[in-house]
């Protein structure tokens, strides 16, 4: 490995790898004492940090990274009332249960399976995963992957009641979407996707409804594997586009290659049958994201070297910032050049965590 002043190669590179040291259930159970959100809108990303930093091999960095980002962590919210069986569809979607779904899932999560759990819910939050800017859906991504590989631990499990019982919370669906037409490739149907006329005015939540009409990709889809080849795609051109792309909002585009990919590692634990509606939804998310903040025209990005994978997580490391971490993580899962370029172009147009 070239050194570049930032730390140690990461011995998996490109895989991920079990921790076996604790650390990462010890940073998950400090941060269960924090809530999902800050500010009433704003996601807490830290589990989403934390998860991704053990897997790429480095949980002795852990604890340090979370220290910088503990100023951002809000009180755990208050409960108002609990969420049960006859009553949860009146609940779905109200911010401020935030607490009373987390506590169901926990309830869940202890009396059943966490892929039973997971598979129950799946259909019935899919539709609303466009909701809290698709952090939910990609904290759940990262929930369900330490748990395929670490093995089902206390503080792991509780991980995905939160990412689930946020993801409750802020189900937003996205319905009434015209189709237009779209492309072969899932690179040619995000190029095609028309921006909005206005991108500077308001937030996710009012740009998401200024989204009235997306192409249509993958549509003809009809089975799992076929699902699954077209959504390492998606993954694929949506990160690789980041390089070109990023700075229309170097922190909003990253969801549109991060939301797919938490439904792409969430895959390995649902019923087959569920693959389907699971890439169609994750194209909406990504397409949508893309009308909401793409540039006006691409710029040409030249990586400052050639580097290995862990040295490129090694700087997103240095960086600190937690959307550079995160889309270095899903660069690094789909493991060529271009990916790498498109963390190292987040590197550049990231905020350092300070």
């Amino acid at each position: 490995m070239t050194d570049n002043g930032t730390g140690p190669d990461i011995e998996t590179d490109t895989n991920t790898a079990t921790d076996t040291t604790g650390i990462l259930d010890e940073a998950l159970e400090r941060l269960h004492t924090r809530g999902p959100e800050r500010q009433g809108r704003l996601t807490n990303h830290a589990p989403m940090a934390v998860e991704a930093l053990a897997a790429r091999g480095r949980p002795e960095a852990v604890h340090k990274w979370l220290d910088l980002y503990a100023p951002k962590l809000e009180e755990f919210p208050a409960g108002v009332e609990p969420v049960t069986d006859a009553d949860w569809r009146a609940a779905l979607g109200d911010p401020r249960r935030a607490a009373d779904w987390i506590a169901y899932f926990g309830r869940e999560l202890g009396a059943h399976p966490w892929r039973e759990v997971l598979a129950r819910w799946w259909p019935r939050l899919l539709p609303g995963m466009y909701g809290g800017s698709t952090h939910p859906v990609i904290r759940v991504g990262h929930a369900v992957r330490t748990l395929e590989a670490g093995g089902e631990t206390a503080p792991r499990l509780a991980e995905l009641a939160h990412g689930l019982g946020y993801w409750a919370a802020r189900h937003h669906p996205v319905t009434g979407l015209a189709p237009l037409p779209g492309a072969e490739s899932a690179a040619a149907a995000l190029d095609a996707v028309p921006p909005l006329a206005d991108r500077t005015d308001g937030g996710f939540p009012a740009r998401l409804g200024r989204v009235r009409a997306l192409p249509a990709w993958a549509a003809s889809v009809d089975g799992p594997e076929e699902a699954r080849h077209r959504l390492t795609e998606l993954v694929r051109a949506a990160t690789h586009r980041y390089a070109t792309h990023g700075h229309g909002d170097e922190v909003m585009l990253v969801h549109a290659a991060t939301a797919p990919n938490a439904v792409l590692r969430a895959l390995p634990a649902l019923p087959r049958a569920l693959w389907v509606p699971s890439l169609h939804a994750a194209w909406t998310a990504s397409a949508a994201v893309t009308a909401m903040y793409a540039p006006d025209a691409p710029v040409a990005y030249d990586p400052p070297g050639s580097f290995t994978a862990g040295e490129v997580f090694e700087r997103a490391l240095a960086h600190g910032d937690e959307h550079v971490i995160k889309l270095t993580d899903t660069a690094l899962d789909v493991g060529d050049e271009q990916a790498l370029a498109a963390a190292l172009r987040a590197i550049e147009l990231g905020e350092p965590l300070r």
